[in-house]
């Protein structure tokens, strides 16, 4: 309430000084409108210079106080809710859902205090909010490598997404019908139904599965005529980013692979032993193990938990490993911090929480900025025996992860040479040379692959 008074005060003071200076057409302005405040877009990561406009959760006459989400917001990181912090009253939306590219700092709605008429501000336009600003135009990139990593942005959550898709191929967030639930866009795929067709009957215009299954009805798949031979789908922001970051990885980093075979087999029982005596506290996954297992091969290797900083080489004391999550809009890689100091029931809760906000759009900035090292496992994917990965930079390494496979292994005993079956899978780690040496590759390799294979040591 004191944030009102003080605006009412300083209207009051500008609306004074135009009548007074004889500033006709400012002096209209402040006399047309009611005491209000103009909503701009907000800066949602420290990189961001523009965001998509996703779905409206208030609209003009609607109440909003502190913590309330005002509208959803695609930055140039992920989909985000913007949480407004003034309490008031939404008089009108400048800006509809969808739209693009809508520059930090320009304005896309107005609020004014609880008991105005909001009537007055139907023909409020952007010009009388100030008017639109043009987006930003790109820094001019320096050729020498210090200041490509000093104007390098924080580890973004997309390093990965040519890898590690979820349902096929990878989605963007506001190309598709933001305001869509993820059960109806499952439903619509299983029934061929095009999405773009369908209109929501759910709070704010939200499409549900009934929406689905009403379009659905009596449709059946005709033939494919010449113009419905391919789809485009306009770029979002997050889609422009993972290709921009990925692009600057491969041409700036240069990339060295270290591949090894790896026997998980007493960690698959060490595994199902702990899960079995949890009593349904916890299940731990194999990927909680790997993450762990980097930690300790980390705090063994500290030069490979290291990043460039141009004139530097940065060495981290903590292992904050970016795990690499599929969603609905893409790929994002939130943070498991401080993994050499946690256990493994500790990791999996987290990365369950993690993955959880993530496929839900709520992963804060500090969840998913930064990270120290990273992981990509498709080993749930059968058909994927190994891989390698994209380095996330200023991070120096990344670690790919295949499938588990049987393998035969012969040996030696009292009656004879005899075959025992073997659980293995391939880790594959993406080193920058600029950072690390050969030789410590392998020498991290090497510890990663002596935790795994002798699990009771993560316990410790």
């Amino acid at each position: 309430m004191f944030g009102a008074v003080l605006r009412r005060q300083g209207q009051g003071l500008l609306r004074t000084s135009a009548l007074r200076s004889g500033f006709a057409p400012l002096a209209r302005y402040y006399a047309s409108y009611p005491p209000h405040t103009v909503i701009k877009m907000p800066a949602l990561s420290p990189t961001m210079t523009a965001g998509n406009i996703g779905a409206w959760q208030k609209k003009a006459g609607d109440a909003i106080a502190p913590g309330d989400v005002l509208v959803e917001i695609e930055t140039d990181k992920a989909q985000m809710d913007f949480e407004f912090q003034e309490e008031g009253v939404i008089a009108k939306l400048l800006k509809d859902g969808g739209a693009k590219d809508v520059p930090v700092g320009n304005p896309i709605a107005v609020l004014v205090e609880e008991g105005t008429d909001v009537s007055a501000f139907e023909s409020f336009s952007l010009d009388d909010a100030g008017g639109e600003a043009a987006p930003p135009a790109p820094k001019e990139e320096k050729k020498s490598e210090s200041s490509e990593s000093d104007s390098a942005p924080t580890p973004a959550p997309q390093s990965e997404a040519t890898e590690y898709e979820s349902e096929g191929r990878l989605e963007t967030a506001l190309d598709r019908e933001p305001n869509m639930s993820l059960a109806a866009r499952r439903l619509a795929r299983e029934k061929g139904v095009a999405i773009s067709s369908l209109k929501g009957s759910g709070p704010g215009g939200k499409i549900t599965e009934d929406d689905v299954k009403k379009a659905s009805t009596g449709s059946a798949p005709g033939p494919v005529s010449a113009a419905a031979a391919y789809v485009d789908t306009p770029l979002s922001n997050m889609r422009k980013t993972i290709a921009k970051r990925l692009q600057e990885s491969t041409q700036n980093n240069p990339h060295f692979f270290v591949s090894s075979k790896i026997s998980v087999s007493k960690l698959l029982k060490l595994r199902q032993a702990l899960n079995s005596s949890a009593d349904g506290q916890y299940k731990l996954s194999v990927n909680d193990f790997l993450i762990k297992a980097m930690g300790v091969a980390c705090k063994k290797v500290p030069a490979a938990n290291s990043s460039w900083q141009g004139d530097s080489i940065r060495q981290f004391n903590s292992v904050d490993v970016s795990v690499a999550v599929a969603t609905p809009n893409g790929l994002i890689t939130p943070i498991v911090t401080g993994v050499e100091g946690r256990g493994l029931e500790s990791i999996s809760n987290k990365v369950k929480e993690l993955a959880k906000k993530a496929r839900d759009n709520k992963l804060k900035p500090e969840e998913y900025q930064g990270g120290t090292i990273s992981i990509s496992n498709m080993g749930m994917n059968a058909a994927v025996d190994n891989f390698t990965a994209v380095i996330n930079p200023p991070q120096a390494a990344i670690l790919a992860v295949g499938t588990s496979k049987k393998v035969a292994i012969p040996v030696e005993g009292e009656e004879g040479a005899a075959i025992e079956w073997d659980d293995q899978i391939t880790v594959t780690g993406s080193f920058d040379h600029k950072v690390v040496d050969g030789a410590v590759g392998a020498e991290w390799i090497k510890e990663f692959k002596k935790a795994i294979e002798n699990p009771l040591e993560l316990l410790l």
